[in-house]
């Protein structure tokens, strides 16, 4: 694995204390990760969140207005950890295909092409993301949060996507919402292998990864080269 020191740029609206400052900051996000994959969002709370790190539920609040905002701080720092490793690994790749399937890969497994981060178990991260993520903008503040630029890191991902999508075919009209849509697919089908394999024709077994992989490559270029109007022919 990769060892890298990275500074993720968190939207500092979602905290009232930077937890990345403090040794009790770090612990709250490096537990609160831990818990919520262990009991998931419904079930958190800050008491039991202070009584995994021995601290009180006073301390929490001092970092994290809300449970909700903690939790979108946590998307935030997976959508900008994504940034990173996205940009990392397709920087000096030549071939946009090659760019966009990599993408593909670093977003899909966090064993493949990682980096290693202190005090955060990405891999246990992204298991969160992949089973509650879609509750950090599919809310009745979905609009405010917007405004204060809660899902700008996601926005930029899916732009970074979009790019790869437009190199390859510079006409095509939809990059966006391929991407957008990639994305989602990329984390529904790792759900549904694992809890409702009959939404999905991906086998949840040893490489099952790489095989989700391939069917979003596949998805990508079957939408890239569809023949509609706008698309290229190769």
């Amino acid at each position: 694995m990769l060892k890298v020191t990275v500074k993720l740029d968190v939207n500092d609206k979602l905290y009232l204390k930077n937890p990345e400052d403090t040794k009790l900051g770090r612990r709250i996000v490096q537990h609160s990760i831990l818990l919520i994959d262990k009991i998931g969002l419904e079930s958190f709370t800050f008491k039991k969140l202070a009584e995994q790190i021995k601290s009180t539920e006073a301390s929490v609040y001092r970092y994290f207005e809300n449970k909700h905002l903690l939790f979108v701080y946590l998307a935030n720092w997976y959508w900008e950890w994504m940034k990173f490793r996205t940009v990392f690994f397709t920087i000096n790749l030549k071939d946009p295909a090659e760019r966009l399937k990599t993408a593909l890969q670093v977003i899909v497994d966090t064993s493949q092409r990682s980096t290693s981060v202190e005090y955060v178990d990405t891999e246990v991260l992204h298991r969160i993301v992949v089973t509650e993520g879609a509750k950090a903008y599919h809310g009745k503040l979905v609009d405010e949060e917007n405004k204060e630029g809660f899902f700008l890191s996601y926005k930029f991902l899916c732009g970074k996507i979009a790019e790869f999508i437009l190199e390859i075919n510079p006409q095509y009209p939809y990059s966006h919402s391929l991407a957008s849509m990639l994305l989602e697919t990329a984390n529904n089908n790792i759900f549904f292998a694992q809890h409702l394999p009959r939404l999905t024709d991906i086998k949840y077994r040893e490489g099952y990864l790489n095989d989700i992989v391939e069917m979003l490559f596949s998805f990508a270029f079957g939408c890239i080269f569809s023949g509609k109007p706008g698309a290229r022919r190769g």
